[in-house]
């Protein structure tokens, strides 16, 4: 879903290229909250037409993560806890339906992916890189998404995803015990699932992500 870097980008026609590089940029901080998005800069950058620029702007203002006002044009939504609190307060149940879901369906395949993931998890976190860490951490998301084998639950937890990311990274880029705290629960997830445990996963993922969102939320509140 995430590039690990915009630098070497070059976004010729397709708006879900484009979509994906602005979508990057807004999450890491290279377009921080309130930035102005002008469409003949956005094009000029990316080197495409302003067709899909608008068409890539209309799509992250359906995603929240661009906002439209009639005087200041179109700009990085802001940071808030109210927004938080929404997306969150939908998050959590979610979450937890698709991990225990996850458990249910006892995929033979997901296990050694979700493995995969887990030493990608680790090793990031080791070397203390966190942009990687995120990246790998949206990665094993979507896995448990999948393996919850769904198609209603993964829609509306890709809606709800795309409106938590950059709360999810604005809190492990300066809160380092949550990432800690997230190695420790994916490890429990992974285990619960191996073992067809629905409540044990649909546990360990509230639990973990109810302590992000009150670990954002004091972040946002300082």
């Amino acid at each position: 879903m995430l590039r690990d870097s915009l630098i070497d980008i070059q976004v010729r026609a397709m708006p879900d290229q484009l979509v994906q590089a602005l979508e990057s940029a807004i999450v890491f901080g290279e377009l921080p909250a309130g930035t102005h998005v002008v469409e003949e800069e956005v094009a000029e950058r990316y080197r495409v037409s302003r067709s899909p620029v608008r068409e890539a702007l209309r799509r992250l203002e359906r995603d929240g993560m661009l906002v439209r006002d009639e005087r200041r044009g179109v700009r990085v939504a802001p940071i808030s806890a109210r927004d938080l609190d929404e997306i969150y307060m939908c998050r959590i149940p979610l979450e937890g339906l698709a991990a225990a879901q996850a458990a249910a369906m006892h995929n033979p395949d997901v296990i050694p992916r979700l493995n995969v993931c887990l030493n990608d998890l680790e090793r990031c976190f080791k070397s203390g890189d966190i942009k990687g860490y995120f990246i790998a951490n949206v990665a094993f998301t979507d896995l448990v998404h999948n393996a919850a084998a769904n198609s209603t639950l993964a829609s509306l937890l890709e809606g709800i995803g795309k409106r938590a990311l950059r709360y999810r990274y604005f809190a492990y880029s300066t809160a380092p015990d949550l990432v800690t705290a997230s190695v420790e629960g994916s490890r429990e997830i992974v285990d619960m699932i191996s073992d067809r445990n629905q409540t044990g996963a649909k546990k360990v993922t509230e639990k973990l992500i109810e302590r992000s969102w009150k670990t954002i939320r004091n972040l946002i509140d300082a």
